[in-house]
């Protein structure tokens, strides 16, 4: 059918249907063909959050915080001053080409509503998109009600929002401002906007790069309030088409200028979202409960927690609410759901990316690892069972039809998703590893006691060679320069490697990567300035150790710092280098991109295997190696 025509209908069509009352339902289809593909479409028509609101949907109140057993949401909302409560169950999707919800209602004029939208590839490029609702009225007041809200209101506010949508994905929205015609005006606090327009020389004023500084500034003028409830820094460099580095940089700039604030949310492994938030790492505990997937889990920097921003709320006021739970774009790592009777089966064919995913079912002990490579399998069934799942790793195709059974007793969720977190997130452990985020906010650190796994980190010591008879030769006053100006060019190479220093103890410093080949550059690169200074310096020889591994992140002296064996070993290695070259552990040599750096003869490295015992780890010998650019070590 054509866009905006539908129809009501005596039949209820094929497939299962209630039996609520004495009243048959109504049955609507609209039919869009659009010019953007079912990829671009996506991200709009699936985040039903926006889609509600866009099309007038009041706000809707959790009922039941804790999800059931099976799923279900309780919810409700009030419509015309009508309190409507309603059981839902959870929505069912194949990324990017369907999805569908059910509704039971337990107050209100409605006994039940089932919705599907199907979004198929037109041999043009385009989408055909169906939008499809069965509505089975309660009583008289529903029968009129119906065709009032969902044959009239509802299809033409549907019409302008998926043609708006269309637009949007067509001229590459891509689904990161989705701004839709019925989009609530921005709430500007008394004042913001003069406020808004002083941030501008603020922040140029720190240094940060005006082309960014207009765009950030147009963002927190212009975006809707879900936007800008959680501003993640690396969407924004990848809508900009800037480095992400620079982006999250901007935005630690801002919230010292006073247009941004931050949050750390932290993420629940399972359904990914931020169960809570906290304006200070010292509010960030180490056990988290989600509702949604009624867990607790333990908190790391890695994955966990991720630094958002929002508008100050003295430029800009903010107002978060929620017009849809449990959409398909809430969890965009989610790429098929489907709720399953017992002893039922359903086949799916679905589209993956190269890398690993896993299916699994709330409640069902385990999970049923796969992996996607074009040597995988194109028709495989994967079986819920009592027992669990089955713990080899399966090869999938990119293509694969998947047959799901449920082989349990009662009904399951099957949820197949992908196992690699979302790179768009700015997650703890890169945070403070980046040395704007520690100049700006030196005062960030967890609360005393508290213990949190950053994951693994590329840990790095360096001291100057004999810098005591250094000081003893030139005398105090310029060896001190000197060594200030060591720091100088530690904190420039370091920085320029994405690295962060950590701390200072005399004249040896500590910092931190988040990639090992980053350290290793950033170590030959202060080596090699200081050994031949450009303004007639004394040449230094920095002596420098490199190891990587997990972390604990602690607070120490006031300030975020590292704890951990990786840290103990990382401090030995500086002591064996001859400060014209860097040691670095196994772990380190063993990082694809290191390994690529020392195989590089551009890179005119020699690698020397050297045994030692560390102090601290007597019982032990370990393989290090001594890495130097071009050979040259005294």
């Amino acid at each position: 059918m054509k866009a905006g025509e539908n129809k009501s209908l005596n039949d209820p069509g094929p497939g299962p249907h209630p039996s609520p009352g004495i009243f048959r339902p109504f049955h609507y289809r609209w039919e869009w063909q659009l010019q953007s593909s079912p990829e671009a479409l996506w991200p709009l028509v699936a985040d039903t959050n926006r889609f509600n609101r866009d099309t007038g949907l009041p706000v809707v109140e959790i009922v039941n915080r804790d999800a059931t057993a099976d799923a279900r949401r309780r919810l409700r909302f009030s419509r015309f001053g009508i309190a409507v409560e309603w059981d839902e169950e959870p929505f069912e999707w194949v990324r990017p080409h369907r999805f569908s919800v059910v509704r039971r209602y337990r107050t209100g004029p409605v006994a039940e509503m089932r919705v599907i939208a199907e979004l198929a590839p037109r041999p043009d490029g385009g989408t055909s998109l169906t939008y499809d609702v069965r509505a089975w009225p309660k009583n008289l007041p529903g029968l009129l009600a119906i065709p009032v809200q969902v044959g009239i209101i509802s299809a033409r506010r549907f019409d302008a929002i998926i043609r708006r949508y269309d637009q949007l994905a067509a001229g590459g929205g891509g689904g990161i401002q989705p701004a839709a015609a019925s989009r609530p005006q921005p709430s500007f606090a008394s004042g913001g906007r003069a406020r808004l327009l002083t941030q501008r020389d603020k922040l140029l004023a720190m240094g940060a790069a005006p082309e960014l500084v207009d765009r950030l500034i147009a963002v927190v003028e212009a975006d809707d309030d879900l936007s800008l409830a959680r501003i993640r820094p690396y969407l924004l460099a990848d809508r900009w088409g800037a480095r992400r580095r620079d982006a999250l940089e901007l935005c630690l700039l801002a919230t010292r200028s006073g247009l941004l604030d931050l949050q750390w949310d932290l993420l629940c492994p399972l359904c990914r979202g931020a169960k809570q938030s906290s304006g200070t790492l010292a509010g960030v505990t180490s056990s988290v409960h989600c509702n949604a997937c009624s867990i607790d889990f333990t908190v790391n920097f890695d994955r966990s927690v991720e630094l958002t921003f929002r508008p100050n709320p003295a430029i800009r006021r903010v107002v978060t609410e929620e017009f849809c739970i449990g959409g398909p774009q809430i969890t965009p790592h989610i790429v098929a759901q489907q709720l399953l009777a017992p002893a039922a089966s359903r086949t799916l064919r679905v589209a993956l990316e190269a890398g690993r995913y896993r299916l699994r079912a709330p409640g069902l002990d385990g999970e049923q690892p796969l992996l996607v490579c074009r040597e995988g399998r194109e028709r495989v069934t994967l079986r819920a069972a009592e027992t669990g799942w089955s713990s080899d790793e399966l090869r999938l195709t990119t293509t694969p039809t998947i047959e799901l059974q449920n082989g349990t007793s009662r009904e399951r969720l099957l949820i197949l998703e992908r196992t690699a977190w979302i790179d768009a997130a700015a997650t703890a452990a890169e945070v403070a590893a980046l040395q704007t985020f520690r100049d700006l906010f030196a005062s960030e650190a967890l609360r005393p006691g508290e213990q949190i796994s950053v994951g693994n980190q590329t840990i790095v010591f360096t001291d100057l060679r004999d810098s005591t008879r250094f000081y003893r030769e030139v005398g105090d006053a310029r060896a001190f320069g000197s060594v200030m100006s060591h720091f100088d060019v530690l904190r420039e190479a370091i920085t320029a490697e994405d690295g962060a220093i950590v701390k200072t103890i005399g004249d040896a410093v500590m910092a931190v990567f988040t990639r090992p080949a980053s350290a290793l550059r950033a170590m030959l690169k202060a080596q090699r300035e200081l050994a031949a200074p450009p303004d007639g310096r004394r040449p230094l020889m920095l002596k420098a150790g490199i190891h990587c591994g997990a972390c604990i992140a602690v607070t120490l002296n006031g300030r975020l710092d590292y704890f951990g064996s990786t840290v103990n070993l990382a401090a030995r290695l500086e002591g064996l280098s001859s400060g014209a070259d860097v040691i670095v552990s196994a772990a380190v040599l063993a990082d694809p991109e290191v390994a690529e750096m020392i195989g590089d003869r551009r890179q005119g490295l020699q690698v020397e295997r050297i045994e030692a015992r560390l102090k601290g780890f007597d019982a032990e010998r370990f393989a290090l190696w001594r890495v130097a650019a071009g050979g040259a070590r005294d």
